[in-house]
């Protein structure tokens, strides 16, 4: 499978979703050059990210459900509309910084990019899916695996070119021309989103649960009659938590445990981009391979790679575990977001890939303070230790929560039903038993 889709209506959705990546990369480092410069407070960048993820992520899935149930056209560019309009006010208030105004524009920002994200990872499978006609003899469920997989592949692709170059050029263009040119750029790449965007419509009919109290219900009830995919999102959850606790700590590894001061510090973080976009060009060449493995196989490669950083005698050592935990992450991560799709019914989706983007905005939160509090007491190669045992222990919770995860995929595939994955009100047709 090539990770450019064959879809023209995904190739659209592609493009907006690879500019507007590159662009929120822009207002990213904008801001918090800005922030920082204005009042020299880790504090406040902190309180930058807590207002662009942690408090957005609370609102997530009420407001897929919400857009899901407006029959009106255009609500899903609308999302990038107000997040360009937004920026277009950071822009204007930046030069006589007021904290509290720009920490409430970037909560509004954050609560529409995260909301429009996971709206757009159903839209990409939906739109593949009604380009796969079917005609290699496939079933519907087999298509459908197919087109969540495709979609979730070039999505994937285009968020990891955007992670390796995105933060330089981000660097180069605020140290050129300045923080304000910056986050108008920045503006201009949701605006052209909400235009490429134009034609989707991601409202979902469904008979007496028109309120969005209703819809989360039913997204609800399908985690509780679904076991393979509750049990597989709380693992993944935990994972996230130690997978990010390594995060902070990068910075005090690269300038004081191996001394490579700020080039080191680039140094590691760009190999483990290149190696999340070997990960993703991995994944998406595997068209045909269990998910199961890949899972399994991508923990492992992140926890294998903070073991080597806690070993590493020299910056070459510690980028070649980052070339391994990189490509760990690309393919664990489309995975996990593959599995999620296939298990979860097609008019449920955006409103579980709400709950996904809920957990990897909050989950890192919690890393990052468990993370920085072992580095703070001990060592950064302490934490490092810390975080790649857990994520080997967690391989092995991979291994038993996606038992389940094999047996229900295959089920799926023989299942002679129309439409898109486990049906509603009928999980007795998955096996469930060990």
């Amino acid at each position: 499978m090539s990770w450019l889709p064959k879809s023209p209506r995904l190739r659209r959705i592609l493009l907006a979703y690879a500019v507007n990546e590159l662009g929120t990369w822009f207002g990213y480092v904008a801001l918090s050059v800005a922030i920082y410069n204005a009042t020299h407070s880790a504090a406040a960048v902190a309180g930058l990210l807590v207002a662009s993820r942690l408090i957005p992520a609370l609102l997530v899935p009420a407001l897929v459900a919400r857009v899901e149930a407006s029959k009106r056209h255009g609500e899903l560019s609308m999302l990038y509309v107000v997040q360009g309009a937004c920026t277009v006010a950071l822009a204007l208030m930046i030069s006589n910084l007021w904290l509290p105004g720009i920490l409430l524009l970037v909560m509004i920002d954050g609560a529409a990019a995260l909301t429009a994200g996971a709206l757009l990872q159903a839209e990409a499978a939906r739109a593949e899916l009604t380009h796969d006609t079917g005609l290699d003899g496939s079933s519907a469920a087999e298509r459908d695996e197919r087109s969540a997989r495709s979609a979730t592949a070039a999505l994937n692709s285009a968020y990891t070119a955007a992670l390796i170059v995105g933060p330089a050029l981000a660097g180069a263009l605020v140290g050129g021309w300045g923080v304000q040119v910056a986050l108008l750029l920045d503006a201009a790449t949701f605006l052209l989103a909400a235009a490429l965007l134009g034609d989707l419509h991601p409202h979902i009919e469904e008979a007496g649960e028109d309120s969005v109290r209703e819809r989360l219900r039913s997204a609800w009830r399908h985690l509780r009659e679904t076991p393979q995919l509750s049990t597989l999102l709380l693992t993944e959850a935990l994972a996230i938590v130690f997978f990010a606790s390594a995060e902070p700590v990068e910075v005090l590894y690269a300038k004081s445990t191996l001394a490579v001061g700020d080039e080191g510090f680039g140094a590691l973080l760009a190999t483990w981009g290149v190696g999340m976009a070997l990960g993703s060009a991995i994944f998406g060449s595997a068209a045909k391979r269990p998910l199961r493995p890949m899972l399994i196989g991508g923990t492992t490669a992140i926890g294998l790679a903070y073991l080597g950083f806690a070993a590493a005698p020299s910056l070459l050592l510690a980028c070649v575990a980052a070339i391994v935990g990189g490509i760990g992450t690309g393919v664990q991560w489309a995975s996990l977001l593959s599995a999620v799709q296939i298990l979860t019914p097609a008019d449920l989706r955006g409103r579980m890939m709400g709950g996904v983007q809920s957990i990897n905005a909050l989950c890192p939160a919690i890393g990052f303070a468990v993370g920085g509090a072992i580095a703070t007491l001990s060592s950064p190669r302490t934490a490092f230790v810390v975080a790649g045992a857990a994520a080997c222990l967690l391989t092995a919770l991979f291994v038993r929560s996606t038992s389940r995860l094999s047996r229900a995929l295959s089920a799926q595939r023989d299942a002679p039903a129309e439409g898109a994955a486990i049906p509603r009100g009928a999980p007795e047709e998955v096996p469930l038993a060990p």
